[in-house]
């Protein structure tokens, strides 16, 4: 048995295959469908990058999602943003899913098979992104919710993109259209959705005919930078967010 037997159907919203020269692709679901963020899928990912990340015979990693979008739709189940223990895990887990990503230390390609409005950040910490012209990106539920977005996207939008543009971004909700987000240096190509995924593979099959340690030191080399933004401001973010999440919390009690 391989390590990746351990654990490709340990993960029940995310769909793992890999092919024979190691480039894995990671399919993003509920039920077959449209992934539904929640508060058990923010725990599960922590595990699942670092299952990928921890198996050595993963040689490139291709995230996708299902249905018509990568990730559009958020629900409060598992989630506890409004008691001290409940975010506690929240923060613990928000550092260590943006860490567990840059610890896959093998090249990863986004295939973005449409909108983005939550966790878009995952995508920011692979080296290679794709969309279909159906793309949009957004950060929705943060400002929805009440509360500060401090999770990464405060980090890796202005890093993308610019610091006025990123910062823009973030406080107007802009969405960003898949044309717009190629001229500015957040997806690599826009690719018809019927061949995205034979495009992102192409891509990666190319890379894990690199030798090995070339391969995965490229990543090192390429990811240290955002390591450092990682390491330094996640943990602050998540914290800030938790305060504002405290006083929404303070706000619906005294309403009901």
């Amino acid at each position: 048995m391989s390590r990746f037997d351990t654990y490709k159907n340990a993960f029940p919203n995310a769909r793992l295959t890999r092919s024979p020269s190691g480039v894995l692709e990671v399919a993003f679901h509920t039920e077959g469908g449209k992934l539904i963020f929640n508060g058990h899928t923010h725990e599960q990912f922590v595990d699942l990058f670092h299952q990928i990340g921890s198996d050595p015979d993963n040689r490139v990693v291709i995230l996708t999602g299902s249905g018509d979008a990568f990730m559009d739709a958020i629900s409060p189940e598992g989630f506890d943003f409004f008691s001290p223990r409940g975010y506690d895990k929240i923060l613990r887990e928000g550092k260590k899913v943006l860490m567990n990503i840059l610890d896959i230390e093998v090249p990863m390609i986004t295939a973005l098979n449409g909108p983005v409005l939550l966790h878009s950040e995952y995508a920011l910490l692979t080296d290679i992104i794709l969309a279909t012209p159906e793309t949009v990106f957004q950060d929705k539920p943060h400002f929805e919710f009440g509360i500060v977005p401090g999770d990464g996207v405060n980090l890796l939008w202005p890093e993308v993109i610019g610091s006025i543009r990123g910062r823009y971004f973030i406080l107007t909700r802009q969405v960003l259209d898949a044309a717009t987000a190629k001229d500015w240096g957040v997806v690599n190509e826009i690719v018809p959705a019927d061949k995205l995924l034979a495009r992102a593979h192409e891509i990666a099959e190319g890379i894990a005919a690199l030798p090995p340690l070339t391969s995965s030191y490229t990543r090192v080399a390429l990811t240290q930078k955002l390591r450092r933004i990682i390491d330094e401001g996640a943990g602050y973010g998540l914290a800030l967010e938790g305060i504002s999440a405290a006083e929404v919390a303070r706000s619906m009690a005294a309403q009901g």
